[in-house]
C-alpha cells in the first residue's frame, strides 16, 4: 500500500508535467493586470438561486487595492468551456473572469499553470541531471575499481575535491562570471552540468567498491582466463553488477535535484521570465513576506515538492529497505 502510494504521486507529477499543454487553462506566461495576489477560482455547480447548472465561475471583484482583497462578484455566472482553444477548461470570459484553479501571483499569473509548465521544467533538469552524474559516475567508478593504480587514485582523490567544495559560493563565483541575461536553455545546460558534476562523485565511489570486489569473484576470472578483453569484462560483466546501486541512485538524486534547484533560484541562478519552475516561482513568492499569511497558494511548488519527494522515498523505502530516507 505504501508503495503504491509513491508511485500515485511520482506517477502524478510526471503525467501532469507531460500534459501540461492541454491541462493548463492558459498560456505560461498570460497576465492578468487586475488579478494581483487574487485568490483561487472555485468552480460551482450550484447558484445564487439554489438551482443547478452546469460547472460555473464567478468573477472576482477588488475590493481593497491596499490590501489586495477580493470578493466573489455573484450577480452574474460565468460559464465555464470544455475543450476550446486547446485547453481541457477554462472561462468563457477570460478577460475579466479568468479561471485561476490555485490563484495568481503578484505579477498576475495563472499559478495553476505555472506550477504545472514549471513541473516540466523542474522535473527535466532533475531526471537530465541525475542521468548525467549516474553516466559520469559510473564510467569514473568503473575505471577506478577496474585499473586501480594512479587512475584509482586519481579519480577518488578528484571525487573528495569535488564533494568538499562549498556548493553554494562555487555557484555565487559562477554566476558572478556570466552573462548577466541568460536564456532559458543555457540555464538548463548550466545547472544540468553543475548537478552532474556534484552528483557523479557519490555515485562514482559505489561503483568503485563494487566493481573492485565483483573483479576478483570467480566468473570475472574465467571470463578473463577465457580471453575476455578488459574493455568486455568491464562492460560486459562487471558494470552490470552495479545496477541495483546505481538504480538507487538515480532515485535519491532526482528529488535532491529538485530541491537544489529551488535552492540556487536564490543566488540568481533561476529561470529567467516567462520560464516557470518550481524553484523560480518559490523565488518569487518569498519575496513578499504577506504570502505564509495572505497568499499561501503561492506556495503551491513547495507542496508539489514535497509530494514529489515523499512519493520517491515511500517508494525506494519498499523496494529497497536498507537505503536511507532524504526525508
Amino acid at each position: 500500500m505504501t508503495r503504491a502510494v509513491g508511485v500515485a504521486l511520482v506517477s502524478i507529477a510526471v503525467l501532469a508535467a507531460l500534459a501540461a499543454p492541454p491541462v493548463a487553462p492558459h498560456e505560461m506566461d498570460a497576465h492578468f493586470g487586475g488579478l494581483l495576489n487574487a485568490p483561487p477560482t472555485v468552480m460551482r455547480i450550484q447558484g445564487e438561486d439554489a438551482a443547478w447548472h452546469a460547472p460555473f465561475i464567478y468573477r472576482w471583484r477588488l475590493v481593497n487595492q491596499l490590501e489586495q482583497r477580493y470578493e466573489e462578484d455573484r450577480s452574474a455566472r460565468v460559464p465555464l468551456e470544455w475543450f476550446s482553444g486547446g485547453h481541457l477548461v477554462r472561462s468563457s470570459n477570460e478577460g475579466s473572469a479568468p479561471l485561476l484553479l490555485l490563484g495568481a501571483d503578484s505579477y498576475g499569473r495563472d499559478v495553476f499553470t505555472r506550477l504545472l509548465f514549471g513541473a516540466r521544467t523542474s522535473l527535466a533538469l532533475a531526471a537530465t541531471a541525475a542521468l548525467g552524474a549516474t553516466l559520469i559516475g559510473a564510467i569514473l567508478g568503473g575505471l577506478a575499481g577496474f585499473a586501480g593504480g594512479l587512475i584509482d587514485d586519481g579519480v577518488m582523490r578528484t571525487t573528495d575535491f569535488v564533494m568538499v567544495l562549498p556548493t553554494m559560493y562555487v555557484a555565487l563565483a559562477l554566476r558572478a562570471v556570466l552573462p548577466l541575461v541568460l536564456t532559458g536553455p543555457q540555464v538548463f545546460a548550466l545547472l544540468a552540468a553543475i548537478f552532474a558534476i556534484v552528483g557523479a562523485p557519490f555515485v562514482a565511489r559505489g561503483v568503485r567498491a563494487i566493481v573492485r570486489s565483483e573483479r576478483r569473484q570467480e566468473y570475472a576470472i574465467a571470463a578473463q582466463a577465457l580471453g575476455a578483453s578488459d574493455l568486455r569484462l568491464l562492460v560486459r560483466h562487471l558494470l552490470p553488477s552495479a545496477r541495483g546501486f546505481v538504480a538507487v541512485q538515480i532515485t535519491l538524486l532526482v528529488p535532491a535535484f529538485i530541491i537544489a534547484e529551488a535552492t540556487l533560484s536564490y543566488v540568481g541562478l533561476g529561470f529567467p521570465d516567462p520560464v516557470a519552475s518550481w524553484g523560480t516561482m518559490l523565488h518569487d513568492a518569498s519575496t513578499n513576506i504577506r504570502v505564509f499569511a495572505d497568499c499561501p497558494w503561492l506556495l503551491s511548488p513547495a507542496a508539489a515538492m514535497f509530494l514529489v519527494v515523499l512519493g520517491v522515498n515511500l517508494v525506494l523505502q519498499k523496494s529497497r529497505p536498507g537505503v536511507k530516507s532524504l526525508l
